[in-house]
């Protein structure tokens, strides 16, 4: 081995977690959470089921029950399996104080869901739910999904001004932990062009207010969301995690019986409750981020801007590169150029922001400057070529060790 290899690997063995010298360094994972929105219905949640949803990567499952017996059944189920669950139940809101004592210390049990998508003026309602839940329990969450951005027309039945009042407001008046919301970016129509807005005004919200927010992935075709593809599952979740979402989520596992128009379909679980395509494709992108979650959890954002000819709505164009790298050129849409710190670490995330065709990436760093792998190995960047092809969704992912003052 060169001494050049020797001091490359040593560095990014104090980096990554004093690696000997011998052993290639790598990610060390972490505990991220992903949710299966809509998961296990109270009929069939039984171990097997929990095993099931937990060999497709998920960590948490949410699914109201129609009574607290039925929730007490699904804890007990989960528990064996090595799942927790979001609960919800009638008694949660007719009984809050009650309930939970009933529930809060069995080991399954993740948190409290409230409601979904509330408008402004039931925000002091769910603030009191929530804060009687919490003088009880204040070791588990309460868990509430809030709506994305849309046009004035939505705003205005929002009872809001603004998107960004939207947000800052639920977090003056319901006392939650972190902030989590919704957009399902991907129509047969293309990509939508507020998608990134959303992100940026959602994220910088969660920034000020001094909380993490979670984010999701479409998993289940529906109305105008077409079943999604890898690329499509691999765009929405690296741009959540650029963008510095802290737990990620699906909508749904389980395929929810649905109206004429919403028609859903093709869930990972389908309605005839057999795995779909989608369950594959989900196990493999939740196979990716476990073997990356030491990357994002617990990640600060330190920047991100947008390459291309035309860049989203509401962000800020790449002008200007960390000193480690020398040249990055995109060709093609364009991509997400994040910049995360970690531990000690900076890591550089690129994503194609074109889930139908390839990007080519140009990329020029000095011998500090290392590739993460997809199985979280990390290997010398000038290992690779400096052009490289970026699959549709896909992301490449560098690092180095950030310089001491």
């Amino acid at each position: 081995m060169s001494v050049k290899r020797k001091v490359w690997i040593g560095c990014m063995a104090c980096m990554i977690g004093c690696f000997p010298v011998s052993a290639q360094p790598r990610i060390e994972p972490a505990d991220l959470p992903i949710l299966a929105w809509h998961g296990i219905p109270a009929h069939e949640a039984t171990v097997e089921r929990f095993e099931e949803l937990r060999d497709a990567g998920f960590t948490l499952n949410f699914r109201s029950f129609p009574s607290a017996d039925a929730v007490a059944k699904g804890l007990d189920a989960a528990e064996k399996a090595g799942v927790k669950l979001i609960i919800g139940c009638p008694e949660l809101e007719k009984e809050p104080e009650k309930t939970v004592r009933r529930f809060m210390n069995h080991s399954a049990l993740a948190g409290y869901f409230l409601r979904d998508e509330p408008r402004s003026n039931e925000f002091a309602e769910l603030g009191e739910w929530a804060r009687r839940i919490q003088a009880v329990d204040n070791e588990h969450f309460c868990y509430l999904n809030l709506f994305p951005t849309g046009p004035k027309e939505h705003l205005d039945q929002l009872g809001v001004k603004s998107y960004r009042e939207y947000v800052s407001r639920f977090d003056e008046q319901v006392p939650l932990p972190f902030l989590t919301f919704d957009h399902y970016p991907i129509t047969r129509d293309g990509l939508k062009a507020e998608w990134y807005e959303n992100l940026e005004e959602f994220s910088d919200e969660a920034r000020k207010a001094g909380k993490p927010f979670w984010a999701f992935a479409l998993a289940t075709s529906h109305g105008p969301y077409p079943v999604p593809t890898p690329a499509m599952l691999r765009l929405q979740v690296y741009s959540d995690l650029a963008y510095g979402a802290q737990g990620i989520q699906y909508f749904t596992y389980w395929t929810p019986q649905g109206d004429s128009f919403w028609d859903y379909r093709f869930g990972p679980i389908g309605l005839d409750g057999k795995r779909t395509v989608a369950y594959d494709r989900v196990r493999a992108m939740n196979q990716e981020l476990k073997a990356l979650s030491g990357i994002f959890v617990g990640a600060k954002v330190i920047s991100v801007r947008h390459t291309g000819d035309r860049i989203p709505r509401g962000t800020k164009r790449l002008t200007a590169l960390p000193a480690p790298v020398k040249v990055l050129e995109t060709e093609g849409t364009g991509a997400v150029v994040s910049l995360l710190e970690n531990k000690g670490g900076l890591y550089l995330l690129i994503v194609n922001r074109d889930y139908e065709r390839p990007m080519r990436l140009t990329f020029y760093a000095d011998e500090s400057v290392g590739r993460v792998l997809k199985d979280g190995s990390v290997v010398p960047a000038q290992a690779y070529t400096g052009v490289l092809e970026v699959d549709p969704g896909d992301a490449m992912i560098y690092t180095w060790t950030k310089k001491r003052k």
